[in-house]
């Protein structure tokens, strides 16, 4: 009878009194355990990651797109007919004669009565910079 304890002393005659380690309350006035809402926060972190790279994802696809167009125009003025070295920093016309064979000329589109392709800006890297004209040339 002398070996036992109260419901709410904590003893074992391994441990002795170790309330003091254990990961739960031990005593009425012990302050109250609440599990965390864990799946909730990591629902909130789910949607945020994933909006995050949507996001991303969408900017890279539009450089992608962006990128590609200026490949695609490049390999146009490239491919097209010219008998004259383009200056950089110049201001060029492509057009599209009536055998459909594309061509480059320093006339502006104002000045003849040709199907005008687009005007293009050669800069330093060698690249046509696409300045305006028609710009659904290619999603036909």
């Amino acid at each position: 009878m002398e070996d036992k304890k109260p419901d709410n002393v904590v003893y074992t005659a391994e441990a002795g009194y170790n309330a003091n380690i254990l990961p739960y309350a031990t005593g009425v006035g012990a302050p109250v355990i609440r599990v965390d809402d864990v799946v909730s926060w990591k629902s909130r972190g789910i949607d945020n990651v994933n909006k995050e790279l949507g996001n991303k994802f969408n900017e890279l696809k539009l450089q992608y797109q962006k990128l590609m167009e200026e490949y695609e125009w490049n390999e146009l003025v490239y491919s097209a007919k010219f008998s004259f070295e383009p200056v950089i920093g110049e201001i060029y016309h492509l057009y599209r004669d009536a055998q459909g064979v594309h061509f480059l000329s320093l006339i502006g589109p104002n000045e003849w009565n040709k199907e005008h392709i687009g005007t293009f800006k050669l800069n330093s890297d060698k690249k046509w910079i696409y300045l305006n004209g028609n710009d659904s040339f290619f999603q036909s």
